[in-house]
């Protein structure tokens, strides 16, 4: 796409799963730059849950872009995505501030149960996915158990917390890329996080490290948005032709189904 700002910046797309981020240059100023991403951003910098939002533009076509400060760091591994404790405390802050739960009640956030998550999975399944067998399985225990969910505890819920969205910066971490971003249960990141990156035997300590009395019904309810998470990227996988990836999703929730 061709993306237009005054003739003093250089704008360069980066590579991503959206098509919609870029790097901007201006004399000394570089900045992140990312097309139509949530207004969240503002209140979320201002928590310092991600980086620090610069300016907000809206160009001729009606497209909003938004910059953040352009900062030079990495990505988590998938092996810190288990072990460090930085990523219990930024979802703790994420999942219990007030100030971002009332910036998307204004901005009429869509609060997603675990039925309508169900739904959205089911929308445009590919036919494959649907007759396979053990894929089948997994969806049918899912529908058989749905966990309790009440909407006055909703919180703000990231909704992709994979390793590509974590940030390093000089010891300090932020969750990045936010358009996911929704009302839900906290399990819904909390579920994702310990079925990709935590064994099953660390899950008890992990949720006390972040704050909850792992209970039965509560290690059942991470089990169930774990296993979510998991056909959820095998779908994304597969519209997306990454079949390697899709294989290596597949297997993963092998392991953890069959604990």
């Amino acid at each position: 796409m061709d993306l237009r700002l005054d003739s003093e910046w250089q704008i360069r797309p980066i590579k991503g799963d959206t098509g919609k981020t870029y790097l901007g240059l201006k004399a000394q100023e570089k900045v992140f730059i990312k097309r139509n991403t949530t207004p969240m951003l503002a209140a979320l910098s201002k928590e310092g849950i991600t980086p620090k939002l610069v300016w907000t533009k809206r160009t001729g076509n009606g497209d909003v872009l938004s910059a953040q400060e352009w900062l030079e760091g990495r990505l988590l591994t998938p092996e810190e995505m288990g072990e460090r404790n930085d990523v219990i405390d930024v979802l703790y802050h994420l999942h219990h501030s007030d100030s971002l739960k009332n910036m998307l009640e204004k901005m009429g956030g869509q609060t997603y149960s675990p039925e309508k998550l169900l739904q959205a999975y089911e929308a445009d399944l590919p036919k494959v996915m649907k007759e396979n067998q053990f894929l089948t399985l997994v969806y049918q225990y899912l529908r058989q158990h749905i966990p309790a969910f009440h909407t006055k505890e909703k919180t703000v819920v990231h909704g992709d917390v994979n390793e590509r969205n974590w940030l390093v910066c000089n010891h300090y971490l932020y969750l990045v890329d936010w358009d996911s971003v929704m009302f839900g249960d906290p399990f819904v990141d909390i579920g994702n996080v310990l079925g990709h990156y935590v064994p099953v035997s660390n899950w008890r300590q992990w949720l006390i490290s972040y704050g909850v009395h792992p209970r039965n019904e509560i290690i059942e309810k991470t089990y169930w948005y774990a296993i979510l998470s998991m056909l959820q990227e095998i779908k994304k996988y597969y519209h997306k032709g990454d079949y390697q990836a899709m294989n290596q999703e597949i297997l993963q929730l092998k392991r953890i189904y069959i604990q």
